[in-house]
């Protein structure tokens, strides 16, 4: 039995569970962690991401955090504002889509070298369907790189999410990952946030299928 089965059956209830589309649809450009947090995600990026590779940047903003001096074949970019997709000059391609609502992702199978997801997991009501469909399109050992700080939108956070610490959260991400079919899961903390916002990655990668 998945110990995600033994969860609550409102772990992924949220305190608004109005319309994302209406609550994502001001864009907000602007960071969300501080610019430490940002240069250590920026190295892991540097370390992990194939140049010259075919990136999905999952639940995107206007930045996607690459490094500038790196130059892949392809990004894709997912996200919920149109407007801030439309700014973020690392993309070369984007779609707007609420994965709430349909965890279906329109990539061929086997097709992407690389995946992150920015501080964006606890969002997500269907992690593990949405995941499992990254981990499709990803070629067989392939990353995803999962990040995550101290901060969200509360009231659209899930509730096991918000329950948890961050030694929780990583915990739950992991457990994310190895339900959705990921193997060789790590987590790595960037940044223990004594001096300034904290930053912990997770990180695994895709099976054949």
């Amino acid at each position: 039995m998945s110990p995600l089965s033994q969860l609550p059956p409102d772990a992924f209830a949220r305190e608004d569970d109005g319309d994302d589309a209406e609550f994502y649809a001001q864009a907000r450009l602007k960071t969300h962690i501080d610019e430490a947090a940002i240069a250590a995600l920026t190295g892991f990026y540097r370390q992990v991401l194939p140049a010259g590779g075919r990136l999905l940047d999952l639940m995107s903003s206007w930045v996607s955090h690459l490094p500038p001096e790196v130059a892949y074949g392809e990004v894709i970019g997912h996200g919920m504002n149109a407007q801030e997709l439309a700014a973020n000059p690392r993309l070369s391609r984007w779609f707007v889509q609420d994965l709430n609502r349909d965890p279906r992702l329109d990539l061929a199978d086997e097709s992407l070298d690389a995946a992150m997801i920015c501080v964006g997991i606890q969002y997500l009501q269907q992690p593990v369907d949405v995941l499992a469909q990254v981990a499709r399109t990803l070629r067989p050992g392939a990353p995803l790189v999962v990040s995550y700080s101290n901060r969200c939108f509360p009231t659209k956070a899930v509730a096991v999410w918000r329950d948890l610490g961050p030694q929780g959260h990583a915990r739950l991400i992991e457990l994310y990952l190895e339900a959705a079919g990921f193997t060789d899961v790590e987590v790595h903390r960037l940044r223990d946030g004594r001096n300034g916002d904290p930053m912990t990655v997770v990180m695994g990668r895709a099976q054949a299928w």
